[in-house]
C-alpha cells in the first residue's frame, strides 16, 4: 500500500508535466526526419503490406479467418494494436534508461517516466486505430454498436502495458541481461499470440486454455471482436477470457509495485 500511495502521489504531483513530456517524446522520436510525423503511419504501413503479401499472395492462406471480410481488414484489426504493444515491450522497458537524466539531474519521480512514454505511444496508436476505422468504413463496413468496445480495449491495453513498463523499466535499468531477455522474446510473442493467424481456430483445447493467459492474444482478439466478429467482451464465449485477463492485470500491477518499491532508491545510483 505504501508503494501504491507513493506512485499515486508522484503522478498527481506531475500530472501537468506528463502530457508535456509525452508530447516531447513524440517530437523526439521523429526529430530530424524529413517526413516527420508521416513515419508514424508509413512504417506500420510497410509492415502491414509485407504480412498481407506473404499470407494473401505468397502462402494464400489469408482467407481462412472464420469471417466474411477481406483478410487485409482482419489483419489491420489485430496488428495495429500490436504496434503499440511491441513499442512498449521494448521502448517502455527502456524508458528509464532513455530519460535517466530526469532522475539524476532533476530528481524527477521515476514512476512517472514509463507513464508519459506510454502516453506518447498510445497517442500515435490511437491515430492509427482511427485510420483503421476509416478504412473499414470506406470498404463498406461502417461503424456499429460493437465499436463502443474499441475505447474499452484501448484503455485496457494502455493500462496493462503502462504497468508492464513500470515493472520492466527499473529492472532493465539495473540489469542489461533482463532487457536482452525481453528483447529475445519479442519475436516469439508476436508469432505465438494470434496476431496474424486466428487463434480461435485452434483445435487443441489445452492450447486454447493456455492462450487465455496471453494478454497480447486477448487484446488483439478483443479489437477483432469489435471490428470484425461483432461480439461483446461479456458474451458467453468471452467473459472467462476477460476474467483471466483481469487476473493477469492485477498480477502485473502487483509485480510493478513490488519491483518499484525494491529498486526506487537504487535507480539514481545505477544511472
Amino acid at each position: 500500500m505504501n508503494s501504491l500511495m507513493t506512485v499515486i502521489k508522484e503522478h498527481i504531483a506531475c500530472k501537468s508535466q506528463l502530457f508535456k513530456l509525452a508530447k516531447s517524446d513524440i517530437l523526439r522520436t521523429y526529430r530530424g526526419a524529413a517526413l516527420g510525423w508521416f513515419w508514424a503511419i508509413l512504417k506500420p504501413g510497410f509492415t502491414i503490406f509485407v504480412y498481407w503479401f506473404v499470407f494473401e499472395i505468397g502462402l494464400r492462406v489469408g482467407r481462412d479467418i472464420g469471417a466474411d471480410i477481406p483478410f487485409y481488414l482482419w489483419l489491420l484489426a489485430g496488428i495495429v494494436p500490436w504496434f503499440y504493444m511491441s513499442e512498449m515491450l521494448t521502448q517502455g522497458m527502456g524508458s528509464i534508461k532513455r530519460y535517466g537524466y530526469l532522475v539524476t539531474k532533476m530528481k524527477f519521480p521515476v514512476s512517472t517516466i514509463p507513464t508519459f512514454v506510454s502516453l506518447s505511444k498510445a497517442f500515435v496508436n490511437a491515430m492509427l486505430i482511427l485510420i483503421v476505422i476509416i478504412i473499414f468504413w470506406v470498404m463498406g463496413y461502417p461503424p456499429n454498436i460493437y465499436y463502443l468496445q474499441i475505447p474499452f480495449y484501448f484503455m485496457l491495453t494502455f493500462m496493462f502495458f503502462t504497468m508492464y513498463a513500470l515493472f520492466a523499466a527499473p529492472l532493465s535499468a539495473i540489469s542489461k541481461d533482463f532487457s536482452n531477455f525481453i528483447k529475445s522474446l519479442i519475436t516469439a510473442v508476436f508469432w505465438l499470440s494470434g496476431i496474424i493467424w486466428d487463434s480461435e481456430r485452434i483445435n487443441n483445447e489445452l492450447v486454447k486454455r493456455i492462450m487465455m493467459f496471453n494478454p497480447v492474444n486477448f487484446l488483439c482478439t478483443g479489437f477483432r471482436d469489435a471490428l470484425v466478429y461483432q461480439r461483446w467482451f461479456f458474451d458467453q464465449e468471452r467473459y472467462l477470457n476477460f476474467i483471466t485477463f483481469a487476473g493477469m492485470m492485477l498480477l502485473m500491477f502487483a509485480l510493478a509495485l513490488f519491483v518499484y518499491k525494491k529498486t526506487r532508491k537504487e535507480i539514481p545510483d545505477v544511472l
